[in-house]
């Protein structure tokens, strides 16, 4: 834009969304360890006081979370506490379907993040303002007339035939409509297909020349999460004009096994993330970025010996240079009598964190589409 001869450089705001799915365990993410119900309900899994990561005098991180931790330190880093919705749900699939379209009391087709970007982008000019990185459709990014550009790895995509790009764009819709018809009826499924059809991944061309111009030194680990975290940097720094971005990790659903499960978990989000972020720095493109990272529903309070079933109130985190680092929210109490139905009762809604997003950090209006008025944690810089 040019204001009376000088020239000013408009820098989009870009929101990134990472899904921990299958349930994260909140109580050994952010680990209450000074008190003494935590360890009386974790006899086996719980994480010792003196191999958490100390954030104050009550609570701390999980060991496997040490880049993270040095996020935090930095001030970088907000920790949420006590995310969730009343009358919590144990089914993974109703629970993020409340998750992604902001509706804990009916089932909807609008997807809360498309209808964010059916605000920043309303006549739909940019193909690439929506970006999945990795398989299907995110219930979260669908909305009538809002199409997404889904890539499962931006290396071998730019390899692919036209027939094999068709094949694939057709197995993500199959997918989509396969997962969701049994919920709300085909009708809905199709009247979404049939308005964006394969249009809805046609972005996913825009993206293949995205690693052309990509260099990097920072060395990425060699996990799943690392690859589709490096594949977004790529994205971000290309300048297509994408203003959101989503990629999932798990699974997170420790019924057993969550000893060596859960830490290697977090071991890798937190390599992968912290690269990432030291990436975005180096080509100058991390401070019009916030990443979030949820997850469905937190685990029950009481172990069930080698792992933990499904609860309800949860945790999550919004980091960037232009977040307000620290806590917000009470850490919800364990006490047994404070319990609901032995889970950690959520005390802040889902919605009011979204709210902040919409609002603080794109500077939209979050009422119609988490359809009222919440709290909002004041996290995004001023």
């Amino acid at each position: 834009e040019t204001i009376m001869g000088t020239k000013l450089i408009v820098i989009a705001l870009v929101l990134l969304v990472l899904l921990l799915t299958g349930g994260n365990d909140y109580l050994n993410t952010v680990v209450p360890y000074s008190n003494p119900l935590y360890y009386d309900n974790r006899a086996s899994l719980g994480i010792a006081e003196e191999d958490v990561m100390k954030i104050d005098d009550t609570v701390g991180f999980n060991p496997a979370m040490g880049p993270l931790k040095d996020i935090y330190d930095r001030g970088d880093m907000a920790i949420i506490h006590g995310v969730g919705f009343e009358n919590s749900t144990r089914s993974h699939f109703r629970a993020m379907d409340i998750w992604h379209t902001a509706e804990p009391d009916k089932v909807s087709m609008k997807g809360r993040l498309g209808q964010t970007v059916r605000d920043l982008d309303p006549e739909g000019e940019n193909p690439v303002t929506a970006v999945n990185v990795g398989q299907g459709l995110p219930r979260a990014m669908v909305a009538p007339g809002v199409s997404v550009a889904s890539v499962a790895d931006l290396s071998t995509y730019g390899l692919l035939t036209g027939v094999e790009e068709q094949q694939l764009r057709e197995k993500m819709l199959d997918r989509f409509a396969n997962m969701y018809t049994p919920a709300i009826g085909s009708g809905p499924v199709m009247d979404y297909l049939a308005q964006t059809g394969l249009d809805a991944l046609k972005g996913a061309d825009m993206l293949k020349d995205a690693p052309l111009s990509y260099e990097s030194s920072i060395e990425y680990g060699n996990t799943p999460l690392a690859g589709k975290l490096r594949d977004i940097a790529k994205i971000h720094t290309a300048n297509l004009g994408t203003r959101v971005l989503y990629a999932e990790h798990g699974v997170y659903d420790t019924h057993a096994a969550q000893g060596p499960n859960h830490p290697k978990l977090w071991s890798d989000v937190a390599g992968a993330v912290n690269d990432f972020w030291a990436d975005l720095k180096e080509h100058d493109s991390d401070q019009n970025v916030v990443m979030f990272i949820f997850t469905e529903f937190g685990r029950r309070v009481k172990e069930n010996g080698t792992g933990t079933d499904h609860g309800a109130g949860g945790v999550a985190f919004a980091l960037g240079p232009n977040v307000e680092g620290g806590q917000y929210n009470d850490y919800p109490s364990l006490a047994p009598e404070d319990l609901r139905e032995g889970d950690l009762a959520p005390n802040h809604d889902f919605r009011g964190v979204y709210s902040t997003l919409i609002e603080d950090w794109f500077g939209l209006d979050a009422k119609p589409i988490v359809e009222g008025t919440f709290e909002k944690p004041d996290l995004i810089h001023k």
